[in-house]
């Protein structure tokens, strides 16, 4: 019976192969490298860069301690994070990243601010982005000039109950500390129509308000879409939100390292920076990005760059403390 289709030593032999064929697929798919991300974080022309072979497992760090999400970090080989969740996760899960070649690459400005962690906690970060916050303004563009020069026209009159924050005590208090007034936090919060990170764009465009302080990451196609608005860096300098990448495994660095270095091609970094996306890279094309005379919609002046600063890890006292300031502000 065999014989008249197949015999069996060739049927035994298709087996094998079948069988072969099927731990050879398992194989690839299971050391398929995998990154996990908080999408919601990153522009397109950043995701983009990510190597089409390479499989984007979608975490949320504000449920970090849920057990989805610490099973997706740990399968995972390498993390992308921003320096709000820094306090989410556990180092110990990861290797140390900084002894690559890439560590070289890194300009001034990130190789200060890594000094900013412990020894443990900068040896397993590697920097590779840093958006600047910007003001939106609706529909009011003789607040543009007074913007540009210093936050100090967050006080106008005609801007109460009509401002949205973001959703950060510790990003309005460094704000409050450039405006020239007394009680500055105070007078701030006063002024606001309500704190959001998630949909700040959808009120601003749909409300009453008219002032909105966001990444400018998050809100390049809406400049594009909406004549109304308008984007403003002050001079004074903005808050910088960086994110990090991180490895589990030591295995893949050379898989790491043609990534990153794949960023600084010069179309690459110039979709980037439209998006609001700063790559925090030594090279002179890059530097480039941060030395504009002026502030426009293409970014942040060199000045602004400058005077702008970043958020150090607190420690318990110091969130304490911070959060006892916040509440006295709250007080009549």
């Amino acid at each position: 019976m065999f014989s008249k289709f197949v015999s069996r030593r060739d049927f035994l032999n298709y087996g094998k192969f079948s069988l072969l064929f099927l731990l050879n697929s398992c194989s690839n798919h299971s050391s398929k490298i995998k990154i996990a991300l908080q999408n919601s974080f990153y522009p397109e022309s950043f995701i983009d860069t990510i190597p089409k072979d390479w499989k984007q497992e979608k975490v949320n760090f504000e449920s970090i301690h849920l057990q989805k999400n610490r099973r997706t970090i740990s399968n995972s080989d390498f993390t992308l994070i921003n320096d709000g969740w820094i306090t989410s996760i556990n180092f110990e899960e990861f290797e140390k990243i900084n002894q690559y070649p890439l560590i070289k690459n890194l300009d001034k400005r990130s190789i200060n601010f890594l000094k900013s962690f412990n020894q443990n906690q900068s040896s397993k970060l590697f920097p590779i982005g840093v958006v600047p916050y910007t003001i939106i303004i609706k529909n009011n563009k003789e607040l543009i000039n007074p913007a540009r020069t210093s936050w100090d026209f967050l006080l106008s009159k005609k801007l109460t109950g009509k401002i949205i924050f973001p959703k950060s005590p510790r990003i309005i208090l460094s704000i409050s500390q450039k405006i020239n007034s007394s009680n500055s936090l105070k007078k701030l919060k006063s002024q606001a129509m309500l704190f959001d990170d998630k949909n700040m764009l959808n009120w601003l465009i749909n409300s009453d308000a008219c002032v909105a302080i966001v990444p400018y990451s998050l809100c390049s196609k809406y400049l594009k879409i909406d004549p109304r608005l308008s984007l403003v860096f002050p001079n004074q300098g903005v808050p910088l939100m960086w994110h990090f990448l991180l490895s589990r495994s030591n295995l893949n660095n050379a898989i790491l390292i043609k990534w990153i270095k794949s960023l600084e091609n010069k179309s690459i970094v110039d979709k980037l920076v439209s998006q609001g996306w700063y790559l925090p890279f030594n090279s002179d094309y890059l530097q480039s990005k941060y030395k504009s005379e002026i502030s426009s919609i293409l970014g942040p002046s060199q000045k602004c760059w400058e005077n702008s600063w970043s958020f150090h890890v607190l420690t318990n006292e110091q969130k304490i403390n911070l959060k006892d300031f916040w509440n006295k502000s709250l007080t009549p």
